[in-house]
């Protein structure tokens, strides 16, 4: 069997990026897990029932988990973890029969969904070597959800493993009892030299461009795949960043707004549309739409009801997405004044945008540091006001009102 070095430079391994403490950490507990499973003596303290992997947006705690989850499956000698294997493969691109994998399709994860997740996670695995249960954004767990994920957490079914995701381990966003249960994996921000070389290499974008979109990503690894190959995700990126110097007039306040909402929503409805217009043609087929003779009646109604608790989560789903497009654009300007802070104080520190230097440098020039704190902070409060559901366009009204104030 390889060991935890040497599967960090290829296999499931290959796909968490700038990782190398958390790949050791992993790859040694899905050996342990492998030779808990054989029947032989682990390495003590390597394996555990539940893990917690957090980190910033972007450093990819659910890459992480995944990789770790088709390790943990994976059959051939290779392994754990050698990517080649069928067991690898479905569990990465999430139909291994024993990998339930959860993406809230709303705002927050509902008790009647966590318990129907807990009463699957004490089967024992079918096909696998572990029955696997993977959380994104493990923060969205109601207080209910959270209560029943405890209990299955305190007493797990001996052949399954809980993996939950969240932005920090911060008790406010994981409860402190789940999380004093769990194994914490820290990520850290990918460093921009890492990004660029997974863009070239797996994504074949070119240098130059790969380069780029690893310096002004944030370190976020999906959003640098974006900037380099979707010339919309781009333009949203430049009419964010037009923002700060394009509020000069008062009336200027409400176009900023809206045009940052109206960005956010198109980028929300752009992403689900595809997908729910195929669930929608899905459901219509397997409730018998189009079907003639007895009982077509009661089935179109039956299909009616089902259509509409459909639409209703695909809502859900699409709110969720705006509110995180909008958050996504609040970091980028965030960052900018960041930047401005970076050049009035002349420091030699990388900047977030270091392809608007010149604005951020307009800036410097003519605002004061005070005046851009005031903006960087009412950045901040508008995050803070939309994590608590205040309308978007009120919340961003706000914040283009105190960048006008400066």
């Amino acid at each position: 069997m390889r060991t935890g070095a040497a599967q960090a430079a290829g296999g499931v391994w290959s796909e968490v990026v700038g990782q190398p403490d958390a790949v050791a950490t992993l790859s040694a507990a899905a050996g342990a897990a492998a030779q808990q499973v054989r029947g032989t003596q682990p390495d003590a303290g390597a394996m555990t029932h539940a893990w917690l992997f957090t980190g910033p947006p972007g450093s990819g705690r659910s890459v992480a988990a995944r990789a770790f989850a088709a390790a943990l499956q994976c059959a051939e000698e290779l392994g754990p973890g050698c990517g080649e294997c069928s067991a690898c493969r479905t569990a990465m691109s999430g139909t291994h029969a024993d990998v339930r994998v959860v993406v809230p399709e709303g705002l927050s994860i509902s008790v009647a969904e966590m318990r129907s997740l807990v009463q699957a996670a004490a089967r024992r695995p079918t096909t696998g070597q572990w029955r696997v249960v993977l959380i994104e954004d493990a923060d969205r767990l109601t207080e209910g959800a959270a209560n029943a994920l405890l209990k299955a957490v305190e007493e797990p079914p001996p052949r399954t493993v809980f993996l939950l995701c969240a932005p920090s381990d911060h008790p406010e966003d994981v409860s402190v009892t789940i999380r004093s249960r769990c194994r914490v994996v820290p990520l850290r921000t990918p460093l921009a030299p890492a990004i660029a070389t997974v863009l070239r290499d797996r994504d074949g974008v070119e240098p130059e461009i790969a380069e780029w979109a690893a310096s002004v990503c944030g370190g976020h690894i999906g959003r640098a795949r974006g900037l380099a190959t979707d010339p919309q995700t781009r333009e949203r990126r430049e009419s964010v960043l037009s923002v700060p110097l394009g509020v000069h007039r008062f009336q200027d306040v409400f176009t900023a707004a809206a045009g940052l909402v109206n960005l956010a929503e198109s980028e929300a409805v752009a992403a689900n549309e595809g997908r729910n217009e195929a669930e929608r043609e899905e459901l219509k087929t397997a409730m018998g739409a189009g079907g003639t003779g007895k009982g077509t009646a009661a089935a179109t109604r039956g299909a009616n009801a089902a259509l509409k608790e459909l639409e209703k989560r695909q809502k859900s789903r699409t709110t969720r997405s705006q509110r995180d497009s909008l958050d996504l654009a609040l970091v980028d300007l965030a960052g900018f004044f960041r930047d401005v802070l970076v050049l009035r104080a002349g420091s030699d520190a990388p900047l977030n945008h270091p392809d608007y230097r010149r604005s951020s440098s307009k800036a410097a020039t003519e605002w004061t540091s005070e005046s851009v704190l005031r903006r960087l902070e009412a950045v901040l409060a508008c995050r803070t006001a939309l994590a608590r559901n205040v309308k978007p366009i009120v919340a961003v009204e706000a914040l283009t009102a105190a960048l006008f104030r400066g």
